[in-house]
């Protein structure tokens, strides 16, 4: 039997370590597994956190970018709707050329203010990189000059379109590394050790700066992928990759527990036959063994506590043990013990029950209860009774039970159900605070409405089926006209009373199922059904204009401010919301076009004019890549000797297709891209150097006219530009054909103008008499030329008021010693007529028609305006 016993063995052991051996190997598989599904959660919450950090900031750069002149208070609005949004963003600073300027919030962070990045060693070549490469940067972490640790952000910011963009600084997003890391999962006990390597965003071949150097332990890694760079994540788990013990010891128990079921026949052969030896040593061991247990049995009754006592049911006699009478508080002195001692221990308020339980146990053969005792000196005490009927054949029924103090486990009990009362009473906490917290996320904290948020769900939700399964669905932008003038005038308290006052307007006009958003400073969103009709909508936007310029009361002033409403409609199956917000927009802005203080519909006309619109830009902004603008010359002439006396330089576009389009096609939209003094730059270099190439050629031209645009007598830069010209004294005039108020002007304008006419360049007033210029401004300005407008001289032939207004306007010059230009002469007997009134020079179609550079010199060579 033993040689059949050794060789199964032998084969089980080589089978239990080879099964070992492969259920090692599937467990680290599994480890690595499930390692790397956590590792991947905690990369997607970086890279989430980071890119929606980054994603807030962008919106101010791109802001900063138009308006880089922004003011602090400016600024502060725009960075403080970054923090209602939810993120790990701590501050945000603007640094316009490379020196902290703005920061928000500036509590806890005025130490940045000031900060001259080029004096930073540990920050600059971060920096420089920035403003270099003009790309955003993420570095970090970093020690922070206010305090504390954070990842930094730094986003190029560019001022200006075209040849005019400059590097005007950067923007700075610090991200608190604490929060992010708490936000990302780092802060939860996942049961790994994790590090974090890519200082700068430099990824695995990068410094680390999370967690231990796991590079020895065949970690798991990850690469978080950042908008600026990269990280690496390793990990592995705080017990290795060795399978738990407790389950390789359960599989071994399960191969060994297979080995015995083969071995069990063998066994159990061998078993039966030394069985015959071994039972008469079987029953000596048994007496031993049962004395043994007695001894235990002792032993563990003393050691745990438990008192036993016996209750005879024919005589009513009780015995009770040591430990009995110590928990019934009673000496152990041997005396008789009988039911009324155990009921006279009994705390008063449990004695009926305890009876009543007692006394119901006994019929039934088993008891079981639990009680207070009254202890002499006054203590409760918790005992737990069990006990259980014992019958012998020619022996008196008997009731053998244990008593055990339970009063630890009522108390920890008693504090469980503290604490679970406790527990539910904050979790109906959290969730009032979540219900409050998910209704501020979407609801504007000052009117109350619904924000930007809730309604961009809202619409998704409805996207469908229209609003409320109308299947069509109407929105109404409304924007607040005069908003920004209470504000600077009255403060920020009144307008905020005023957009509360909106608010209440709008909501008191609109249906109860109607929803009504506030999704900026003063813009708001009504959302309804659009009927079949735009009949409702339109009395709606109707009454909204007519209550909103009703004036409304704050700390004693009268506020006065109306609205532009755009709507848009869809009755459509297939509802595109994002593009019904678009419509909207459009509409509202052509209701502000069209003066404020209405509203207008989207249609197919309108929405074709924006396409054209949007083709037209697209066009002239490529034309200003292609040199397409040209300028084309209008001669003007000596009023007594029909004298060359100059010409005017007019802005043309040579379209490619179109031909060649004149300024009333394309000025309209080139001022809404702010193109036109850009326009206005291109035409001065051709005008100079046409006048360079006449002058080579012996062609004289006196003088050149040249359109200069409101806009660039604004720019800070215009003279440094023009000092950098070949200009002569006399050669150039500027005529100033917008808006030009100089009673009320600024600064920069008047200073320009001196300036211009100090480098002699003429100045002249165009378009006279038409509204734009007034009598005070002739008085500061004080030009060289004054050109009265051809829709003043057209007229005079037959109409001797007009003829007698332009001779008033010839007086108002020739007192002020200006020489006077009168365009649109259409024929020779205007010429002569206004040669009579005393005009100094003649413009217009009986000489010349505007033309190019090269027919301008066939035309002097010729002097064809002689011979007409």
């Amino acid at each position: 039997m033993l040689v059949p016993l050794l060789v199964a063995i032998a084969v089980m052991l080589v089978a239990g370590i080879l099964l070992d051996r492969q259920n090692q190997q599937i467990v680290e598989s599994r480890l690595r597994a499930e390692t790397l599904g956590k590792v991947s959660v905690i990369r997607a919450k970086l890279e989430g956190n980071i890119a929606s950090n980054i994603q807030l900031v962008k919106g101010l750069v791109a802001t900063i970018s138009t308006e880089p002149d922004m003011s602090a208070a400016r600024y502060d609005a725009l960075a403080r709707n970054l923090f209602e949004e939810e993120s790990q963003l701590r501050s945000v600073a603007a640094a316009p050329d490379l020196v902290v300027r703005m920061t928000y919030p500036l509590t806890g962070n005025e130490a940045v203010i000031g900060l001259d990045y080029r004096t930073v060693p540990d920050q600059w070549d971060a920096v420089e990189t920035v403003r270099r490469t003009g790309r955003l940067s993420i570095a970090g972490p970093v020690d922070l000059v206010q305090g504390g640790r954070g990842f930094i952000g730094r986003f190029p910011v560019y001022a200006g379109e075209g040849g005019a963009r400059r590097f005007w600084g950067i923007v700075a997003a610090v991200v608190d590394v604490d929060r992010l890391y708490a936000d990302s999962g780092l802060a939860e006990d996942l049961g790994l050790d994790i590090s974090i390597t890519g200082h700068d965003g430099t990824g695995g071949a990068g410094r680390r700066f999370y967690g231990p150097d796991l590079s020895g332990s065949a970690p798991v890694l990850a690469d978080v992928v950042l908008p600026a760079g990269t990280w690496q994540i390793a990990a592995v788990p705080k017990a290795g990759w060795a399978p738990d013990a407790a389950a390789i010891w359960a599989l071994r128990g399960m191969i060994l527990a297979a080995g015995m079921l083969v071995l069990l026949p063998i066994v159990v052969t061998a078993r039966m036959m030394a069985e015959r030896h071994d039972h008469i040593r079987e029953m000596g061991r048994r007496e031993g063994q049962l004395a043994r247990l007695t001894r235990r049995l002792n032993l563990a009754l003393e050691v745990s506590r438990i008192g036993v006592w016996e209750l005879n049911l024919t005589t009513g006699s009780e015995n009770w043990d040591e430990r009995t009478n110590e928990l019934y508080g009673l000496p152990n002195d041997g005396g008789p013990r009988g039911h009324e001692n155990w009921l006279a221990a009994v705390h008063p308020e449990d004695r009926e029950r305890a009876e009543a339980e007692f006394r119901s146990a006994i019929g039934e053969g088993r008891y079981e209860s639990q009680y207070r005792i009254l202890l002499p000196d006054g203590k409760l005490r918790h005992v737990r009774s069990v006990g259980a009927l014992f019958s012998e054949p020619g022996q008196a029924d008997k009731i053998v039970g244990v008593n055990w103090d339970v009063t630890p486990d009522v108390m920890l009990n008693e504090d469980l159900r503290s604490a679970k009362r406790l527990t539910e009473a904050r979790n109906r906490e959290l969730e009032a605070a979540r219900i409050r917290i998910e209704h501020n996320a979407l609801h504007d904290s000052l009117t109350g409405l619904p924000n930007r948020r809730y309604l961009d769900e809202m619409l998704k939700s409805h996207a469908a089926d229209g609003y409320h399964g109308a299947g069509s669905i109407a929105l109404l932008h409304i924007d607040l006209d005069r908003f920004k003038q209470i504000n600077d005038t009255l403060g920020h308290a009144a307008g905020d009373a005023m957009l509360i006052h909106a608010s209440k307007v709008l909501r008191a006009n609109c249906r109860e199922t109607d929803f009504v958003a506030r999704i900026g400073g003063d813009e708001f969103v009504i959302v309804s059904s659009a009927g079949s009709s735009n009949r409702r909508l339109n009395r709606i936007a109707e009454r909204i204009v007519r209550e909103m310029r009703r004036p409304a009361v704050h700390d004693g002033h009268e506020c006065r401010f109306g609205v532009s409403i755009g709507v848009a409609v869809s009755r459509s199956a297939d509802i595109d919301v994002e593009q019904l917000l678009i419509n909207a927009d459009i509409a509202l802005y052509r209701a502000k076009a069209r003066g404020r203080n209405r509203h207008e519909f989207f249609s197919e006309v309108l929405q074709a004019e924006v396409v054209h619109t949007k083709k037209v830009a697209d066009e002239i902004l490529s034309g200003l890549d292609n040199d397409a603008f040209l300028a084309h010359y209008q001669p003007q002439f000596d009023a007594r000797t029909l004298d060359l006396v100059g010409v005017e330089a007019l802005a043309r576009w040579q379209h490619p297709v179109e031909g060649l389009k004149a300024p009333d096609s394309f000025m309209s939209i080139a001022e809404e891209l702010n193109v036109v003094a850009q326009i206005d730059r291109l035409v001065l270099d051709q005008v100079l150097s046409d006048l360079e190439r006449w002058d080579r050629m012996g062609l004289r031209v006196p003088r050149a006219s040249v359109n200069v645009s409101l806009r660039r007598l604004h720019d800070d830069g215009l003279i440094d530009s023009l000092k950098a010209l070949p200009l002569a004294p006399g050669r150039l005039a500027f005529e100033l054909v917008e808006s030009i108020y100089l009673d009320e002007s600024d600064g920069v304008v008047a200073w320009n103008i001196d300036q211009i006419k100090e480098l002699g360049i003429d100045v002249e007033i165009d378009d006279f008499g038409t509204g734009y210029a007034s009598i005070v401004s002739l008085q500061k300005l004080y030009p060289r030329r004054l050109k009265i407008d051809r829709q003043l001289i057209l007229p005079i032939l037959d109409q001797p008021a007009q003829r007698q207004l332009v001779a008033s306007i010839v007086d108002i010059g020739k007192s002020m010693d200006i020489e006077i230009v009168a365009e649109g002469v259409e024929t020779m007997q205007h010429a002569v007529i206004l040669r009579d009134l005393g005009c100094d020079i003649l413009q217009g179609y009986a000489f010349a028609r505007p033309m190019s550079s090269d027919a301008l010199e066939a035309f002097l060579r010729q002097e064809a305006w002689r011979a007409g």
